[in-house]
């Protein structure tokens, strides 16, 4: 790190680029001067590249051809916080510095001027003829105390067509400006609108709180049955962390969450809080990026890669629903937001709250060994119950072989759409079904670049690969041995499964909730807030409806493979059944009506499915925990994942066997290697995979001794290496 925080023109600065370079490189400051973190564009070959000043310049090769930074782009210098934070965060996954600053500038036009857009603000005049929707338009600009509109959001906001606010611009009624784009956000007020909290509730909090108060790093593991008013609680820490004018972080696993979050959101504070996540506008992007930085964004509510945004002075980070898959990032940057939150709290001075009804056994492990604090809620809010959990035995029910709902669930599912309640059937797995095969050859039809079945989406017309994104319309013919009609679909997706309850429930309107159904993630929303509404009387799920959504009418969830994710080799295989199944569950009897689960199930005896029954979440994760100290893996081990491909197998698996052979940076730290074996999914886009699998103990310096050990590969261009510190899946 360079020692001074200003460079005078033509001093020698050294740049970080986004490009894949695996050093900084030295330019002069401009004219002007440039500051230590000053995002800039810098001259590369014949290109303009952006970079950040990252330290002063070495200045160790001919300095007569040194070339100066072409400009300064009009955003807050990266803070010396960040820079630590990237650098520790790329020490961490291994990951080269240039991708690390890619994850921080994903925002489209930093370098653009400020453009202005017309704003619409309260006028002089009152208008001698008033219409309701006039009214309606003053009313809005009143209520809002002069904050200045789109002509989209006042028209929206009062319910009126633009024409209508046209109309009183002309009469000067309203005033229409031409402003900058990039405007600070709506101010949060911390006590518009506090709620009255349970007395476990509000125990919770007030160490929450005092935790924000402290103004120094911890963690604390919110835990609580599902319904328990987590949500409520950590609020109050965002509350405090406002009151203090610091900035607060609330990471989501969904996007299809933010919209009733938001709402919550904005009913607590009087305003909403800024989104972050792929279903945002690119405008609203940079200004979210630009204003975060400036300090005109109090709280941000968004996906995993919020992480990165160039807060001025963050105080608080909630991961919600902490244990979720979704928080691992499997491709590109590969890091798990949970612990990057852990790390960047601890640089800048913040608390973290990891919240979750089943917490990851890596987060329980924390707080039983007093890393972490940790918090329990332990009864429902208001009326709602833990709803009745069972298992349905389906060893002895005699089911046509394309029939997936048992008879006892039918009737359950009958019972509660009488009542005028909901009932949700859930099967993780997407599309109609996950083989097509043919009945005169046995061809099961794969992806033509990966070695993956297609799975048959039925809504769509089309087989799709999971793994890639191929897709190729539904074959009227055998690929193999060209049969017609002889292509049948095997097992079950959630479009099957809808195929199947529409013929069981005729008179049902019946929901399917996957997310490749729909086009946008604002679409998944809408439906989900209809659904909530009572527009459906039959939900058909996977994992996204275990997510956090309220449906107030559900009262059944009938969970159609409870052993679904028992199988594999995945050491977390029972860890995410036990999270999945609970966190499923806990979506029936959330008002004041009793709810009921249903897990139909071939292995009722498994002590996954009997934990869950059970409810004795501690003595689940005593057991999960004994056996992964038994075997020495995460969270009591180290592992790291490498994956080499390549488009020639062989060249990707004589690294591999090199890799095992030449161990000897791992042996020293007393580290074990199991491979090279061809990976589960053995070519995904038309490459090769070769996995290999590094065990080593709890306190070891691993990274280190990883990256000596991979820096021995010299293979070809068409070699690729990927490491993948505390591999989350196993593909």
């Amino acid at each position: 790190m360079g020692q001074k925080d200003f460079f005078d023109e033509g001093d020698l600065v050294a740049v970080l680029t986004t490009q894949p370079l695996d050093r900084l490189l030295d330019y002069r400051a401009p004219e002007g001067g440039c500051h230590l973190g000053a995002f800039v564009e810098v001259p590369l070959g014949p290109r303009k590249v952006p970079g950040v000043v990252w330290a002063e310049g070495r200045g160790d090769f001919d300095l007569s051809r040194i070339r100066s930074v072409i400009r300064v782009l009009d955003v807050a210098p990266m803070r010396e916080e960040m820079q630590q934070f990237l650098e520790r965060a790329a020490a961490y996954t291994l990951t080269p510095m240039p991708a690390m600053l890619r994850l921080a500038t994903r925002a489209p036009g930093l370098g653009d001027p400020p453009s202005m857009r017309k704003v619409y603000r309260p006028g002089d005049t009152t208008p001698e003829r008033m219409t309701d929707a006039r009214r309606r338009v003053l009313e809005a600009l009143d209520e809002y105390g002069g904050l200045s509109f789109t002509l989209k959001e006042l028209s929206d906001a009062a319910g009126v067509t633009p024409s209508v606010v046209k109309g009183l611009v002309k009469i000067g009624a309203v005033r229409e400006e031409d402003t900058p784009r990039d405007m600070p956000f709506p101010m949060l007020d911390e006590g518009y609108a506090r709620k009255a909290l349970t007395e476990d509730q509000a125990a919770a909090a007030e160490k929450l709180r005092a935790g924000v108060q402290s103004g120094g790093y911890g963690t604390t593991l919110l835990r609580g049955v599902t319904g328990s008013g987590k949500t409520e609680v950590y609020l109050e820490a965002v509350a405090e962390c406002l009151a203090l004018r610091r900035q607060a972080l609330v990471l989501l696993p969904e996007i299809a969450l933010s919209a009733e979050f938001i709402a919550r959101v904005e009913e607590r504070f009087g305003a909403k809080p800024v989104e972050w996540h792929s279903g945002v506008t690119m405008t609203e992007r940079r200004r979210a990026w630009k204003m975060v930085g400036q300090g005109g964004a109090q709280l941000v509510v968004g996906a995993r890669s919020a992480l990165f945004l160039p807060f001025l002075d963050l105080g608080l980070i909630v991961v919600d629903e902490e244990h979720d898959t979704s928080y691992k990032q499997e491709d590109g940057v590969l890091y798990n937001a949970r612990d990057m939150a852990v790390l960047r709290a601890s640089i800048c001075g913040a608390q973290v709250v990891l919240a979750s009804a089943t917490p990851s056994l890596e987060s329980w492990t924390n707080a039983e060994a007093g890393k972490y604090e940790k918090l329990e809620l332990t009864s429902r809010f208001g009326e709602s119950v833990l709803p009745d959990m069972r298992a349905l035995d389906m060893r002895g029910v005699d089911l046509p072989s394309n029939r997936w709902i048992s008879p006892r669930l039918k009737t359950a599912v009958e019972i509660r759409i009488q009542q005028g309640e909901q009932a949700l059937l859930f099967l993780n797995r997407r599309g109609y079904a996950p083989v097509t095969i043919c009945r005169a050859c046995g061809h099961q039809i794969g992806c033509d670049h990966c070695d993956a079945r297609m799975v048959e989406h039925r809504f769509l017309k089309r087989l799709v690969c999971h793994q890639c994104g191929e897709t190729k319309p539904m074959p009227e013919t055998c690929p193999s041995c060209e049969a017609e009609d002889r292509l049948a679909a095997v097992g079950p997706g959630v479009e099957r499964l809808s195929e199947e309850a529409a013929e069981l429930f005729p008179e049902a309107r019946i929901a399917t909730l996957s997310s490749d159904l729909f086009g946008s993630a604002r679409a998944l929303k809408a439906r989900i807030t209809e659904i909530a509404e009572g527009g459906a009387d039959i939900i058909i799920g996977t994992q996204l409806v275990a997510k956090g959504h309220n449906f107030p009418l559900l009262t059944l969830v009938g969970v159609i493979d409870a052993d679904l994710g028992l199988q594999g080799s995945d050491l977390r295989a029972a860890e995410r059944t036990f999270q999945l199944m609970r966190q499923v569950s806990g979506r029936a009897g959330r008002a004041d009506k009793p709810g009921e689960a249903l897990l139909q199930t071939y292995q009722p005896e498994h002590p996954v499915i009997r934990a869950i029954l059970a409810g004795d979440e501690q003595a689940f994760w005593r057991a999960e925990a004994e056996e992964r100290r038994h075997a020495g893996v995460p969270p009591f081990g180290r592992m790291a994942g490498i994956i080499l491909s390549s488009t020639d197998m062989q060249e990707a698996f004589d690294a591999g066997g090199f890799l095992a052979r030449e161990d000897a940076p791992l042996r020293q730290i007393g580290a074990q290697v199991f491979g090279p074996a061809p990976a589960p999914v053995a070519r995904i886009r038309g490459r090769h995979r070769v996995r290999l699998l590094v065990k080593a103990p709890k306190g070891v310096a691993l990274q280190q001794a990883v990256a000596k050990w991979v820096a021995q590969v010299k293979g070809s261009t068409n070699l690729r290496l990927t490491v993948d510190i505390d591999p989350q899946s196993f593909y």
